[in-house]
């Protein structure tokens, strides 16, 4: 007779399986709560202790920690030693295991739990006999995941427990408990920057490619699910969302968390191609659509309050991709929905404020860091010229900050208070990036009204003569060039005001 070892936290369709197995002539080992589920359902159940002949104890830390469990686990079935060393013993093989483990995730995700709650959830007994079974798995089959269990019950009972479907369990079981002891991890762990990283993330999606077309890809969050992320959205309408479309949306998601009143953002290319602020929702829309009416075009669009009527008809005239909110009027939706491919997703904004770390990958490694989630106020800035900005400017030059950390460096903005104008994004250098702003910005009659926003410093003065030469009379930027006084005094000359923020906002 076959042996099976349930032990199982989530009793999910837990009794349909032991009943299958038992119909194929296994006997079943159990444990504590699976026990008990067991013997309430009529499935014939061996006590773990009658295997062990030693009884549970500390409160259930100790029941399967012991060498007749692991020596039948572990024993090579081929090994001819190893056999005869279970004869001796007086142990039976164990040929399935099935375990899930304690709800160490759920218990941490709960509100005011704490760190005692939170080591009682700690499985370890769980675990060892997962890696066990896992590292036998030519003989053993290790099953972690109730949705396995309608096809591990078809292998057994036409007798094709492959070796295919044996790897893949294990590797399943390693993937489960490397997560588990990664989640642990990162709840004991303080550094931000420990000698070891170790990250749990969940699949969420196969996406249907990746960057490109001929390029695989799928999408995975974070084990503890970020309130405020893309990965958080729900999706009302249109299709699936793709590989470029998540890396917008978060683009948009962390410009539009900026801000309070209500504002619009429309993303092209993980850049902003027009931002709005107003008074209320449509009148931010108008503004990030005049922003730049060519790139809107195909964008991803970002608004911080319910998407009402009148705004969803002017959205509805473009064609868009995506459209974010926390919400859409019935009316609104209905209209925004006749377009059966534009993504309609909502998200709870009031879950904005939040720090995290961003990873991204480079060959053969990750790098992390603090997300720069810091912008500067007129309070932080340094007037460094003869000229001194005026309050609107002030304030548009801290609008302007604002959008230029979101922009891929070397980032210009030229914008007013309320509305983006002109962005000059990612080129080689500086004064390439001003000249993109200006040309665009130049196009609006707000122009009159614009300030410039570097994200980094002036390595020469060319950018301020440019950018006065053009009619911009303030300037934001952080300073830190050895050649500094050269714009400062280029700045005093031409009459524009400057000031210095000290520090910078790279985006690569």
């Amino acid at each position: 007779m076959k042996t099976a070892l349930l032990s199982v936290s989530d009793k999910t369709g837990l009794v349909e399986f032991a009943q299958g197995l038992v119909a194929q002539g296994y006997r079943i080992l159990s444990t504590g709560g699976t026990q008990k589920v067991l013997v309430a359902a009529g499935v014939a159940v061996t006590p773990v202790e009658a295997v062990t002949h030693f009884p549970e104890m500390l409160d259930g830390r100790v029941k399967t920690l012991h060498p007749a469990i692991h020596a039948a686990l572990l024993a090579k079935r081929d090994d001819p030693e190893h056999m005869a060393t279970l004869a001796k013993q007086q142990i039976a093989p164990i040929d399935l295991v099935c375990v899930n483990l304690y709800p160490f995730k759920q218990t941490i995700m709960q509100a005011h739990v704490t760190e005692a709650a939170a080591i009682e959830q700690i499985d370890i007994g769980g675990p060892s006999m997962l890696r066990s079974a896992a590292k036998n798995f030519t003989a053993v089959l290790p099953v972690v995941d109730p949705a396995d269990y309608t096809a591990v019950l078809a292998a057994i009972t036409a007798d094709q427990a492959t070796p295919d479907l044996r790897r893949r369990l294990a590797a399943k079981v390693f993937q489960h408990t490397a997560s588990y002891d990664a989640l642990i991890a990162d709840y004991l762990t303080t550094d931000e920057f420990p000698a070891t990283l170790t990250l749990a993330y969940e699949k969420k999606q196969d996406l249907r490619y990746g960057e490109n077309s001929h390029q695989k890809a799928a999408f995975y969050q974070t084990a503890i699910p970020e309130a405020y992320s893309i990965a958080q959205a729900q999706q009302l309408h249109g299709k699936e969302l793709s590989y470029n479309n998540i890396k917008d949306c978060d683009a948009g998601l962390r410009i539009s968390r900026e801000f309070s009143q209500p504002a619009v953002v429309a993303v092209k290319h993980m850049n902003p191609c027009g931002v709005g602020l107003a008074d209320n929702i449509e009148q931010a829309w108008d503004r990030a659509f005049a922003a730049d009416l060519t790139s809107i075009f195909g964008g991803i669009i970002v608004l911080n309050r319910e998407v009402d009527l009148a705004t969803a008809e002017k959205m509805h005239q473009l064609f868009l991709e995506i459209i974010i909110a926390p919400s859409f009027a019935p009316a609104a939706f209905a209209v925004l929905a006749k377009k059966k491919n534009l993504r309609l997703l909502t998200l709870d904004i009031s879950a904005a404020e939040q720090t995290e770390l961003e990873t991204v990958s480079v060959m053969g490694g990750i790098l992390r860091q603090e997300a720069d989630q810091v912008h500067e106020t007129a309070a932080d800035f340094e007037v460094v010229t003869k000229k001194q900005p005026t309050a609107a400017q002030l304030k548009a030059l801290e609008f302007g900050q604002i959008i230029a950390k979101h922009v891929k460096s070397n980032a210009i903005v030229v914008a007013t208070a309320v509305q983006t104008l002109g962005i000059g994004a990612g080129q080689m250098n500086r004064i390439g990036s001003v000249e993109i702003a200006i040309q665009a910005a130049k196009q609006h009659p707000e122009f009159t009204e614009a300030i410039l926003a570097s994200d980094a410093f002036f390595p020469m003065a060319d950018s301020v003569t440019y950018a006065a030469a053009h009619g911009i009379t303030a300037i934001v930027q952080p300073g830190g060039s050895i050649k500094d006084q050269d714009s400062i005094t280029k700045a005093d000359e031409l009459g524009v005001a400057m000031v210095l923020t000290g520090r910078r906002h790279f985006r690569h």
